[in-house]
């Protein structure tokens, strides 16, 4: 500890140090020891008020359970909605609402507040996976149909090493179809094109002209949906044409000369899809950060994507790949004016809640500090650089800093993150309202006291979503004594799960998001099922969303199809004068109805699924820092895993064991099978390190038991506490190998 430095009553990580002073100050106006001591004086004035938050919700929670608790007859009292309100709003969980108002929230990007479009969430420390978000924007509606379900996979048209031209032709057909849908012809199909062209008019503008098969040659429909055009070296042949429809982007590619263009009868080699307008740069739920080293690399990522010279190299398919951000696209009006359009999509950093703290920088007595307060400070110190523009890229063209901030309860947490957004703001010098703020409805107390939580962030305010997976961990914790809840696939089928949906939305629209904030949607789960995606998905756009979550660029690319079909704002604008969805739904937990006997087939058969969940994610978090990743279900179908579904499957199984519906000793076979079961699944990972039959020692499957047998007691059912303790010591005894 003496090689650590010490600043201001502060002891640092050298590591941590290194990359503030060399890497994140420079270039910047701000001292490396002005920054540590903007740190000691943040650490110092709300340390404290951290910590009364973390009580408060404690006290919450005891008191909902002394409520909910067996009388001495060992009866459990039926809770009615009504009775439920009046509780919670006698304690102080539920406050009065506020009068109605609207946001405040100025200088937003378009991506946020004028268009509607997917949004991904990607792991920031991951290089790899952030620069493929990050350049998701733009992205091959071929490559996505042709390398997904979306197109039969079967006979003649399967997919296959070697390049299959019939699923070419039939991709070719699809896409055409979808372009027909939204940027018809005057006459015929885009399937019909032999050649597109311009000519050139007496007005200042030229006019897009569609040769067909049969001779004819057309229009669009909508002239005004072409927006711009490419052109082939110092000709007037157009290599590429830009269409608009409902703010987002199509461009057809023209180049007969290329291996796919050679093959479709127009020379259209690709058509891309304007794709993630925005991408959340996760530093929480997808992260595996526990210490400081990895919280270095979080950081580092992070300030680079905000410098725009992120880079990492790496092998695909044996051969050398460098990656790097997209540039900006250029284009020429049909006047002949030229113009870009954004080359990447826009970032936001989501850094980790309240209930977090981090050694990376500690009091002198060992003490570790908020890790949200070090998220904050390093986040918009190394957003300046983006802000004075002094790299090539740009992230915001408006000025902003988006920060997403997760796990908070209710109004006065938002609050006190709004001071802390000031506090930072005036430290470096920003103009006020320069931080901007999303809120993760994910928790109950936020959930019913919602608009509160917006009017504290009224002038801030980017981003409210909701959150399926930690929502309904969320139920199950606080709802723990109220008995035992239904078998996880019937919860999101619960009048609670809709009302919570459908109430987030209302309130978005009454206080203003439309055309300045985002409401967004959960995420698909299922990577690999992008036809049933692609089939469902446009519930979010018509539920009024204007983001959604998707699991991968290929994903956005799809989900972004939605958004042509949907005009998002006009919806918005239907469902604003609706009534607003019931608390009293909301507040009806999803539990097993009494009287209903589940069979043992089906206990042992949701007990095996959700401790494959379990299992598999926990391996792969404790043994190699995997924060989220595809893990197979017990079907072998699968599934996108963070610690959002930790949460739930950890909590589901815990209140089933508190209710007796499955038995200490059955959970522990349980464990024990379904480990083998993951040590097959993952027997082609030369880095796994299986967990049978040496159950007792391995640091992975003790945190899977941990996560079980404390899920009752561990605050709001929250696995950090777990994973963290867990991962440092996997790292301490196998160093080398994590």
């Amino acid at each position: 500890m003496s090689q650590f430095p010490v600043l201001h009553g502060l002891r640092i990580h050298p590591m941590f140090h290194q990359l503030i002073d060399e890497e994140i100050t420079p270039g910047t106006s701000i001292s490396t020891d002005f920054f540590f001591q903007t740190l000691a004086h943040l650490v110092e004035r709300y340390t404290a008020e951290h910590v009364k938050l973390l009580q408060l919700r404690d006290q919450y929670q005891d008191q909902i359970h002394r409520w909910l608790a067996p009388t001495p007859n060992n009866e459990r009292p039926s809770r009615s909605p009504a009775e439920t309100e009046a509780f919670l709003r006698q304690i102080g969980y539920l406050l009065p609402e506020v009068e109605t108002f609207q946001i405040g929230t100025s200088g937003v990007d378009p991506e946020i507040a004028s268009v509607a479009g997917p949004q991904l969430v990607v792991p920031v420390n991951n290089a790899r996976y952030a620069l493929n978000a990050a350049n998701a924007r733009w992205k091959s509606l071929y490559d996505a149909f042709y390398g997904t379900d979306v197109v039969e996979d079967t006979g003649p048209l399967a997919r296959g090493s070697k390049f299959n031209q019939a699923r070419a032709e039939r991709v070719f057909e699809e896409v055409a179809r979808l372009l027909d849908r939204f940027c018809p012809l005057q006459q015929g199909s885009h399937n019909d094109i032999q050649e597109i062209r311009l000519e050139s008019a007496s007005t200042p503008s030229a006019r897009l002209l569609f040769l067909l098969k049969d001779g004819q040659t057309t229009e669009l429909i909508d002239a005004n949906q072409w927006r711009g055009l490419q052109k082939e070296g110092d000709t007037n042949r157009p290599s590429a044409v830009l269409l608009r429809q409902n703010g987002l982007h199509f461009e057809i590619q023209i180049d007969p000369h290329h291996p796919v263009g050679a093959c479709h009868q127009a020379g259209i080699k690709d058509v891309l899809a304007e794709a993630a307008l925005t991408t959340i740069q996760d530093f929480e739920d997808s992260v595996a950060a526990v210490d400081a080293e990895d919280k270095v690399l979080v950081y580092r990522n992070w300030s680079q994507l905000m410098r725009g010279n992120l880079s990492c190299t790496f092998l695909k398919e044996g051969r050398k790949v460098n990656r790097y951000l997209a540039s900006d696209r250029e284009y020429e009006a049909p006047d002949g004016v030229p113009f870009s359009l954004p080359g990447r999509s826009l970032l936001l950093a989501r850094n980790v809640g309240i209930h977090m703290f981090t050694d990376t920088v500690t009091l002198e007595d060992g003490s570790e500090i908020p890790e949200g307060i070090l998220d904050l400070l390093v986040t918009a110190l190394a957003a300046t650089h983006d802000l004075k523009g002094s790299g090539a890229l740009r992230n915001s063209r408006t000025g902003s800093i988006y920060v997403v901030k997760p796990k908070m309860h209710g109004p006065d947490e938002v609050a006190l993150n709004i001071r802390l957004f000031t506090e930072v703001e005036n430290a470096l010098d920003l103009p006020p309202n320069t931080l901007k703020i999303g809120i993760m409805d994910e928790e109950r107390r936020t959930t019913v006291n919602l608009k509160t939580c917006i009017q504290a962030a009224q002038d801030r305010i980017v981003f409210i979503n909701t959150g399926f997976l930690d929502r309904t961990g969320d139920e199950i914790h606080t709802s723990m004594d109220a008995g035992p809840m239904l078998p996880k696939p019937e919860i999101k089928r619960e009048p609670f799960m809709t009302a919570y949906e459908d109430w987030n939305v209302d309130v978005g629209l009454e206080c203003g998001f439309p055309h300045r904030a985002q409401i967004g949607k959960g995420m698909w789960a299922m990577p690999d099922e992008m036809k049933a995606m692609l089939e469902t998905k446009d519930d979010h756009p018509r539920a009024g969303a204007n983001c959604a979550w998707v699991p991968s660029p290929t994903g956005a690319t799809l989900h972004a199809l939605h958004y042509h079909e949907v005009d998002v704002f006009a919806r918005q604008e239907e469902l604003a004068g609706r009534t607003r969805a019931s608390l009293a739904d909301i507040l009806t937990p999803p539990l097993l109805p009494a009287g209903r006997q589940l069979t043992p087939s089906e206990v042992q058969c949701e007990l095996e699924n959700n401790i494959q969940g379990i299992l598999g994610y926990v391996v792969r978090w404790i043994d190699q820092g995997i924060g989220c990743s595809k893990i197979p279900d017990i079907h072998n179908t699968g599934l996108m895993e963070d610690r959002a579904t930790l949460r739930i499957s950890s909590q589901h199984v815990a209140n089933w064991l508190y209710h007796g519906i499955v038995k200490t000793e059955q959970v522990e076979d349980t464990l024990r099978q379904v480990a083998a079961i993951v040590d097959q699944q993952n027997a082609g990972d030369p880095q796994y390190r299986p967990m049978a039959p040496n159950f007792d020692n391995n640091c992975a499957f003790q945190a899977a038991r941990e996560l079980i047998f404390n899920g009752q007691s561990v605050a709001n059912g929250y696995t950090e506490p777990t994973l963290h303790k867990w991962r440092r010591e996997a790292k301490r005894r196998s160093p080398s190998k994590t």
